[in-house]
């Protein structure tokens, strides 16, 4: 008895051993089609753009280290645009965040007219970046309707577009096409808090600051982090926008990091826009992993 069911474990092994190697095979041949296109359309041009940052030509192909990235930041442009794209992530992703995580909790309160605001700013979001764009060369032209408004002040016409406001006119643009998006994200987050620690919270005497931030910040850490890198990401992609209001020679106070590598494309010099890639790459990747290590931090104790 005791050897038929010895027998009768190892055919069962065997039979068990054949189908976990079957399925492993067929989900290789299943994954095989996302690696190929990973490979293909991710890592071979990543891969291509290294090269280019490393070599004087595409033709003659002679390596040269780093002498092209020493070109590129000793060159005025790209500083310019490194320059402006700094400051304008720097006050517009964090007012993203910040603005539309309370726009999330206002509506999370259920104040009258909740359902029109939400659309209001999830309207945005079905408009064409060009329709929107025509909005704000309305408003901020040198004719247009603010300056209009501020004439009735007294206040003189300002050429927006071609001043140092420009950059703050793009900040605008940026959060009232952005807000929507994020601020759904924020409230398919609070609407996954447990409700039964919060009113516990109340039971123990806390006042509404102690649970936003010792419970609802800390239970909101991974969605202020993708929120944050997404904001991050979108903010290195205004050039669309600031290429529609601007042309692609826009004055100094918009000249972003996409407007010197669009021109370097047109002007077919693949060495400065790989190296100027790469090291935009870098700097990205260094700050999302400090985003991340400080959510990892923050927020552990919540996922444990």
């Amino acid at each position: 008895m005791k050897q038929k069911r010895e027998k009768t474990n190892t055919l069962h092994n065997k039979k068990h051993g054949r189908k976990t190697k079957y399925e492993r095979r067929v989900s290789r041949v299943f994954l095989m089609p996302s690696l190929l296109g990973v490979l293909l359309f991710f890592i071979l041009p990543f891969g291509v753009i290294i090269y280019y940052s490393l070599v004087d030509n595409p033709i003659s192909a002679e390596f040269v280290g780093l002498e092209n990235y020493q070109t590129v930041i000793q060159n005025l442009a790209f500083r310019t645009a490194v320059k402006n794209t700094a400051v304008f992530s720097a006050f517009s992703v964090p007012l993203a965040v910040i603005l539309s995580l309370g726009l999330a909790i206002m509506l999370d309160a259920k104040l009258p007219f909740r359902s029109q605001f939400r659309t209001f700013f999830l309207s945005p979001m079905m408009v064409p970046v060009a329709s929107i764009v025509l909005i704000w060369q309305v408003l901020f032209h040198y004719n247009g309707v603010v300056n209009e408004f501020l004439g009735r002040f007294g206040i003189d016409k300002i050429d927006f577009m071609k001043s140092e406001y420009s950059i703050l006119v793009v900040v605008i643009l940026f959060l009232w096409k952005n807000l929507g998006y994020n601020m759904i994200l924020f409230m398919a987050a609070l609407g996954s808090i447990p409700k039964d620690i919060i009113e516990v919270a109340r039971l123990e005497s806390a006042n509404a600051f102690q649970i936003f931030f010792k419970i609802k910040v800390r239970y909101l850490s991974s969605s202020i982090l993708f929120v944050t890198i997404m904001s991050l990401i979108n903010s290195f992609k205004i050039f669309r926008e600031v290429y529609l209001l601007t042309t692609d020679h826009p004055t100094d106070y918009v000249y972003m990091l996409q407007h010197y590598m669009n021109n370097k494309f047109k002007n077919l010099d693949y060495q400065m826009l790989s190296s100027a890639a790469i090291l935009m790459s870098l700097v990205m990747i260094v700050i999302i992993g400090i985003l991340f290590f400080a959510e990892n931090r923050f927020g552990k104790d919540v996922e444990g």
